[in-house]
């Protein structure tokens, strides 16, 4: 009996394979229609394959998305830095370009220089508050030869003189500063050759005040006042400003010009101290400092 059963599953085992082979030949030859069988697998398993496959991409999908976006988050926080740096260079090169123009501003100066040795300096420091306007601090001192009552300028013209020298650093007194003795002798360029001094500042308008022209004068704005080197102490024809107004005294015997500063007061950063090229006598320079500052 068991030997029957053993025989009947190995013909079972044959017929199978037979009717697979003959299954699989069947379905490699060429034909126009499949058989319903074949329709009906077919359509089963695309069904069974559509089935899984659409959740499957929906979730590969959203990998895909979470794995965008925080790709998108890293290049968003890279281009912010760029940003960032790129701001900065803008900054950095604008500043150094300007630093660039008044440096050439500067040169040119120097190259038209004849009677002073000019010394480059840059600003170091500056008074706040109050005394924005009327102190700062460069970067030369004795040691580079720099003295008491040296003018100082700008490429555009005159704004101060120096007040007191350390070893290495000099203090400058600007034109704004509200100090009595900071006064300047100037004069008024024309047919005529006006003298008056330097001395007030108003703060509203930023102007100074040349004070002590005749009162006969006729001026005309935007007439350009410069030094007068009469003083003994600062050289002659530096820039200082143009006139913008005339009005009489109280006591109708002088004109008091207002001038508009042609350097920048609020806004300096390198200037030159103007050494004379001649020496000066003591007496002379005592009595400037005692009577006409500059």
């Amino acid at each position: 009996m068991p030997q029957f059963f053993l025989n009947k599953r190995l013909i079972i085992l044959l017929v199978s394979i037979i009717i697979l082979v003959a299954l699989i030949g069947f379905s490699l030859r060429d034909r126009d229609e499949l058989t319903w069988p074949e329709k009906f697998v077919k359509d089963t398993t695309g069904w069974v394959q559509n089935l899984v496959s659409t959740p499957t991409q929906y979730v590969v999908g959203l990998f895909e998305n979470m794995k965008d976006l925080q790709n998108t988050y890293e290049e968003n926080k890279e281009l912010k830095k760029h940003l960032e740096d790129m701001a900065r260079l803008e900054a950095k090169v604008y500043s150094l370009e300007k630093e660039n123009d008044e440096l050439k501003e500067i040169l040119e100066i120097e190259g038209s220089i004849g009677d002073y040795d000019p010394m480059q300096a840059t600003v170091i420091s500056r008074s706040p508050d109050r005394l924005w306007h009327e102190l700062i601090i460069i970067n030369r001192g004795s040691s580079h030869g720099v003295e008491k009552n040296m003018a100082v300028m700008t490429a555009k013209g005159l704004i101060g003189k120096v007040k007191s020298v350390t070893p290495f650093t000099s203090t400058v007194q600007l034109l704004s500063a509200l100090d009595p003795t900071n006064r300047i002798s100037a004069a008024l360029q024309g047919d005529k050759k006006l003298f008056g001094t330097i001395e007030g500042y108003d703060k509203e308008n930023e102007w100074l005040l040349l004070k002590g022209l005749p009162v006969d004068a006729e001026l005309e704005k935007d007439q350009l006042v410069v030094t007068s080197g009469m003083g003994g102490v600062f050289p002659g024809d530096v820039p200082i400003g143009n006139v913008v107004d005339v009005v009489s005294d109280q006591f109708g015997l002088n004109q008091t010009a207002y001038v508009r500063p042609s350097a920048d007061l609020y806004k300096i950063e390198h200037v030159m101290i103007l050494r004379r090229g001649m020496a000066v006598p003591e007496t002379t320079a005592d009595e400037d400092e005692e009577g006409e500052s500059l």
